[in-house]
């Protein structure tokens, strides 16, 4: 059996609560036409880069201190599975190596994460996201911002990651791990 490698970009920027990368975020935009709706259906058809930003979050968003997060590997492409009528996409598989440098902004400490996993996204109406995933994701969550403590993970297994309207973030673990990257570089 063939093993796929999906990587969650769109994760990264997301559950940090920083903007996301326009490519990994908006998915093929409203038709305008013919021509728009067959280029459309043709993104389905394709996988297209997804690009990871650097982000930046500040001491008490998630960990005690300012941290940042840059891509030192980023091979991530995006492939639209589904669209709505409207062109806008619905379901988004993403897959190629993404490895982010995690580094406490007072010290300098840092540490590569891998968040390298496999993951199927909905993009639901509400603004809310649906992620299906197995293997390695960061998730960073505010306070009182989901069923995990303020902080920045690497969760790693097979899981669900509900992201609801307002961001509230719920893992769902059928089995696996949760690495505080906090600790790690604190």
């Amino acid at each position: 059996m063939r093993r796929i490698t999906l990587v969650l970009p769109v994760l990264v920027t997301a559950l940090l609560g920083t903007a996301p990368p326009a490519t990994a975020a908006s998915g093929p935009g409203p038709a305008a036409g013919a021509s728009a709706a067959a280029e459309s259906a043709a993104q389905g058809t394709r996988w297209e880069p997804a690009p990871s930003a650097p982000w930046d979050v500040p001491a008490g968003a998630r960990c005690d201190f300012p941290v940042h997060g840059e891509p030192v590997v980023d091979e991530v492409v995006r492939r639209v599975l589904e669209t709505r009528p409207d062109g806008s996409a619905k379901r988004v598989a993403y897959k190629g190596d993404l490895v982010i440098r995690v580094t406490n902004q007072e010290t300098g400490a840092s540490y590569d994460a891998d968040a390298s996993g496999t993951a199927v996204v909905e993009y639901r109406t509400d603004g809310s996201q649906f992620w299906t995933v197995l293997g390695p994701v960061l998730v960073g969550v505010g306070e009182n911002g989901g069923n995990l403590a303020r902080g920045l993970y690497i969760v790693d297994g097979a899981y669900t990651l509900e992201i609801g309207p307002a961001g509230y973030k719920t893992v769902t673990m059928a089995a696996g791990t949760t690495d505080d990257l906090c600790a790690r570089i604190g």
